[in-house]
């Protein structure tokens, strides 16, 4: 794969990229402002005007919708709420089948074609880790993904709403060092296809990357500071010249570096959810959440980039604004609330 022509469109990657750190800098880029997922499987989740409110309170100017809520839309986009709205896996057959005239009927029954919604709106997120549990829609990934590229492009949209596809960070074979990272093999087919739609398009390749659950999953290879990315890990990370004390930034670089070696080294990684549950397990406490939260949130605010991209802010989404006591799973998916349902935060944590 390391042909001339690869190395070409890497180095012009760089270039992208750069050029792209420095318009940031100079035009104060969403990236530097930090986002918050509302999940809404929930049985005592406040109204969307009261979300609404408790986002502007606290200087959180985007936020991540799973699937195009009608009850919430039209509330965050009249408060000026920066919109990034899921496109749900189960869409993915239709989409991919019905060409761009079915991807822009859904637009418009989905209310995201006219009005304050379509103003706002600013990512399509086309399924949710398809590539990890929900293979079967994998063969129609990227053909909705165009299909709605095509569809917002006839609505003027073109240019102002990107369309890419959220990955577990499984998606990747290999993550230790960073710079071996690689996708997995049995994901390439769908990948390459996406990553040249993304690079084509200038839309990010999108992450969920949860540290929490890599500490809990593997804690003698994963101690908890370097987890919750203190800075003060013991045993950090050696990769090369590069020393990493953070797994937050060592999941990005490794995505980066898995991004270089398909010769896309100028495609952004967006970080479309993190956070830490503050209940459920030893390390789930809101101290943790604090500590882990806090720093994603004070990263953002300052543009940081990471030490493989130290120039290229990287945008991240919080997840969750609320508790969601409706969520199956383990007891920890419940309690990744950021506010309790009374607007009080659960713990200390400030987003500017």
């Amino acid at each position: 794969m390391a042909t001339r022509t690869t190395a070409a469109m890497s180095c012009l990657g760089y270039v992208l990229l750069a050029a792209a750190a420095l318009l940031a800098e100079a035009a104060g880029d969403p990236a530097t402002k930090i986002g918050v997922c509302h999940g809404r499987v929930g049985s005592n989740l406040p109204a969307p005007e009261a979300a609404t409110a408790l986002l502007r309170q606290n200087g959180i100017t985007k936020a991540r919708l799973f699937l195009p809520d009608p009850a919430v839309l039209p509330a965050f986009a009249a408060a000026g709420i920066d919109l990034t709205v899921g496109v749900p896996n189960e869409n993915l057959t239709y989409l991919s089948s019905s060409g761009p005239d079915g991807a822009l009927q859904w637009l418009r029954s989905n209310g995201l074609a006219t009005g304050p919604v379509a103003a706002r709106l600013r990512y399509l997120v086309v399924g949710n880790e398809v590539l990890y549990n929900n293979r079967f829609y994998a063969p129609h990934l990227v053909p909705a993904m165009r299909n709605l590229h095509a569809a917002l492009a006839a609505l003027g949209l073109g240019g102002a709403v990107m369309v890419s596809s959220a990955h577990a960070s499984s998606v990747l074979a290999t993550s230790y060092p960073p710079s071996a990272g690689a996708f997995d093999g049995a994901a390439l087919d769908v990948l390459r296809a996406m990553l040249r739609f993304l690079a084509d398009t200038g839309a990010p390749f999108m992450l969920n990357a949860y540290p929490f659950i890599s500490h809990v999953s593997d804690p003698a290879n994963v101690p908890l500071d370097y987890a919750l990315s203190t800075g003060g890990a013991a045993a950090p990370v050696r990769d090369g010249a590069l020393v990493y004390t953070s797994l937050f930034d060592a999941t990005v670089d490794a995505v980066a570096a898995a991004l270089e070696r398909e010769g896309f080294g100028g495609v952004a990684v967006a970080v479309t959810e993190t956070g830490w549950p503050t209940a459920g397990h030893p390390a789930a406490t809101p101290q943790n959440a604090a500590v882990y939260n806090g720093g994603v949130a004070e990263r953002a605010a300052r543009g940081a980039g990471t030490l493989r991209r130290p120039g290229t802010p990287v945008e991240v989404f919080l997840f969750d604004l609320y508790d969601e006591d409706g969520k199956p799973g383990a007891e920890i998916e419940r309690h990744f609330g950021i506010f309790r349902a009374d607007g009080n935060k659960a713990y200390d944590i400030s987003f500017i």
